[in-house]
């Protein structure tokens, strides 16, 4: 196969990988082999509050605290001898901005065809049943992503040019509108828009619409 009708058959499937990824409910991530993230859907990134394209480029060490390094060890000895295999790896991590720690188990697996070349990492993050849920935004509020995502509506932003902005897919823009919707207890996104006037989360009296406090 040259190179050109790789390339053609890569795109359409890498499409599907990324709507499918926005999709699932655990929170998943695609590493390269020195744990710096690719890719991370919206479940991953609600862990810290984040857009999934904010995490891109961060080191799953960075994000998480591994509770034995002899795990880590294992793993690194795998990859560097080109084991393919389950690595699973207990975890520690702060979620959001102000939230608590929680505790969990980082299954890491090494993915693609044997060869020379490290492998790319698919980690997917099980978070124990004995953690108090990640604390999501007040009921009355929004998160950074949320609200961002808010301004660019109340602009007239479509959802793809919103996902564009973000680095969100439509379906990862759409997974935070549903979350917002199901807590304020709004249905569409002109009724969200106007409840985010209402409660302040939106500045009043500027154009192009913007947070009403700034984010660090």
């Amino acid at each position: 196969m040259d190179e050109a009708t790789a390339d053609g058959a890569a795109g359409p499937w890498r499409n599907y990988f990324l709507i499918l990824l926005d999709r699932i409910p655990v929170p998943t991530a695609v590493c390269t082999a020195h744990g710096e993230v690719l890719i991370a859907n919206p479940a991953m990134a609600a862990e810290w509050g984040a857009a999934p394209g904010q995490l891109r480029g961060r080191n799953l060490l960075d994000l998480f605290r591994p509770r034995s390094q002899a795990q880590v060890d294992r793993l690194i000895d795998a990859l560097r001898l080109g084991r393919r295999s389950r690595y699973p790896v207990e975890v520690l991590w702060r979620a959001g901005a102000n939230g608590g720690d929680r505790a969990g188990e980082l299954t890491v697996d090494p993915v693609g065809a044997p060869s020379e070349d490290l492998p790319v990492l698919l980690a997917l993050l099980r978070v124990h049943e004995d953690t108090p849920p990640a604390p999501p935004p007040g009921r009355e509020t929004a998160s950074p992503v949320e609200t961002r995502i808010l301004a660019l509506a109340a602009a007239g932003a479509t959802t793809a040019s919103i996902g564009g902005h973000l680095g969100l897919t439509v379906d990862g823009v759409n997974y935070h509108l549903t979350r917002l919707s199901r807590r304020w207890r709004v249905q569409g996104r002109t009724a969200l828009v106007a409840k985010a006037y209402v409660l302040g989360v939106l500045a009043q009296g500027v154009w192009p619409p913007a947070p009403a406090e700034p984010f660090e």
